[in-house]
């Protein structure tokens, strides 16, 4: 499967290749929805995907997974090495030996993505080292520019669009934002463990819901109605993002669609399982059942099916269309 993505997408240097197929690597290993969502894209823009999510899982495991006795000062000093070979790369300096900044110099390159997109991505990156909590959603959301939307604005130009770039940008920023606030609503307990909450303090208070209960309830396994109104009033706050990013479905290259709205379905379908294990996301991990997984899955593929048929069957009539007549001669039912 690798071997094809790569021909496909006319990836021939071997340094490259081994580059890509790391960042397929992480993509696999950590990404399960995402991943699942990206195997419904043409074979050859799945590479591009996996060296944007590659890097951002990267950066991110700097952040969180440094090595457990990692220092703030250390985890900051990887950021910045990492940050110093990303521009050196994006800039045409000498290849880095990086695979994974490699392929994303490399595709940044192949689909022309603002360097800027990167830059604010790190600039989150780096908040993570010292921020551990927002005081406002508005707090919140300039983070998640970076941290989230500008993944969108990456990834809107391997996708395509039927309309302009510009006109698509904004749903595919609240994309990356509705996934995000997915994330931090089902993973509150494992955030609260590194020390912080990424659900805005303003809508927390609103409900009684301060750090200290949020511990307590964590540490006694025990349920506190207070919580489970702020974790409700998370997840409504997350399905209007969704709601802002669903009209950028119907912009994209149809031959991509069908990957992002299953994207959009899996990660949405998040919020139904949260709701429907009680808000107990202190005490457990949400996680869409399988059976579930596979149907949307499915469907997702059914779509793609169709939309490559329907590719291939406007191309034979276009063919035939321009293809000269036998003789030279006009179609006698063009002269009636």
């Amino acid at each position: 499967m690798t071997r094809r993505e790569l021909d496909a997408a006319g990836i021939t240097d071997p340094a490259l290749r081994a580059a890509y197929t790391r960042c397929r690597t992480l993509n696999a290993r950590h990404g399960r929805t995402y991943f699942l969502a990206t195997r419904l894209l043409p074979a050859d823009r799945r590479p591009a995907v996996h060296a944007l999510y590659g890097f951002a899982r990267w950066a991110d495991d700097i952040v969180d997974d440094t090595g457990a006795d990692a220092t703030p000062a250390e985890r900051a000093a990887a950021l910045d090495r990492l940050d110093r070979l990303l521009g050196q790369a994006l800039a045409g300096g000498r290849p880095t030996a990086e695979p994974v900044v490699l392929a994303l110099a490399d595709t940044a390159a192949r689909y022309a993505v603002e360097a800027a997109h990167f830059s604010d991505f790190m600039a989150s990156m780096r908040a993570d080292l010292t921020v551990t909590d927002y005081a406002t959603y508005a707090d919140l959301r300039a983070y998640m520019h970076g941290s989230a939307a500008v993944i969108g604005l990456q990834m809107l130009p391997v996708l395509g669009t039927v309309t302009t770039r510009a006109e698509a940008a904004p749903h595919a920023a609240a994309l990356g934002i509705a996934f995000q606030l997915t994330n931090f609503l089902r993973d509150v307990g494992e955030d609260l463990d590194r020390g912080r909450i990424y659900l805005p303090a303003d809508l927390l208070a609103a409900h009684g819901v301060h750090r200290d209960l949020l511990l307590w309830s964590r540490s006694t396994g025990r349920h506190e109605p207070r919580i489970t109104a702020a974790l409700r009033a998370a997840e409504d706050l997350t399905r209007g993002v969704y709601d802002e990013a669903a009209p950028g479905l119907a912009m994209l290259d149809p031959l991509t669609r069908p990957c992002i709205r299953t994207a959009f379905l899996l990660y949405r379908n998040i919020l139904d399982t949260v709701a429907d294990g009680g808000y107990a996301v202190l005490h457990r991990r949400a996680v869409v059942p399988r059976r579930r997984r596979a149907a949307l899955a499915a469907d997702g593929l059914v779509r793609v099916l169709a939309t490559r048929l329907a590719a291939r069957a406007t191309a034979t009539t276009s063919r035939a269309a321009a293809a000269p007549r036998p003789g030279g001669g006009q179609d006698p039912t063009e002269a009636r």
